[in-house]
């Protein structure tokens, strides 16, 4: 039975529902708005993100509101990796640039677990920092989300 206010796809995952799941959180995250990011998240959602520890909605929109200041014109792409019950893996790759206009692809993966109304109640993620050319970014569409034709990650070489 689904919770009143259910966030679908609902664990347990498919192999579809899990890739509907990343697609979401991936356009979610272009959105670069932190309010809306942070209603996928469980009110006391824990995160680690590189070296840094947060939890609940309050904690997540600061961090990102802090994060897009910093990282400009940021696209991302998630990939589904691996999923398991109510654990989904994903890989992903964003690109952006710093205020004195240096380029970077951002590398990583996460492991996200969700609660039984589609929440996430946990996400811990592993980044590395690339810099790149702006002539080397692969992640070319107008700021927001990335659109169905655009290459996922495998497709791209990432």
């Amino acid at each position: 039975m689904t919770e009143p206010h259910a966030h679908p796809p609902l664990p347990p995952f498919t192999a579809e529902t899990a890739a509907q799941k990343v697609r979401l959180a991936e356009n979610a995250w272009n959105s670069r708005d932190p309010h809306r990011v942070s209603l996928a998240y469980t009110p006391d959602s824990q995160w680690r993100n590189r070296a840094e520890l947060l939890q609940g909605r309050d904690g997540i929109v600061a961090f990102l509101m802090r994060k897009w200041s910093r990282e400009l014109d940021y696209r991302l792409v998630k990939e589904l990796w691996a999923y398991s019950g109510d654990r989904i893996a994903v890989r992903f790759a964003y690109e952006w640039h710093d205020d004195s206009g240096h380029w970077y692809r951002s590398y990583g993966n996460e492991n996200w677990e969700f609660d039984a109304s589609g929440l996430m109640r946990r996400r811990i993620a592993s980044i590395n920092d690339l810099p790149i050319t702006e002539s080397d970014r692969k992640l070319h569409w107008p700021l927001g989300r990335r659109p169905d034709d655009h290459p996922e990650l495998t497709a791209l070489g990432l």
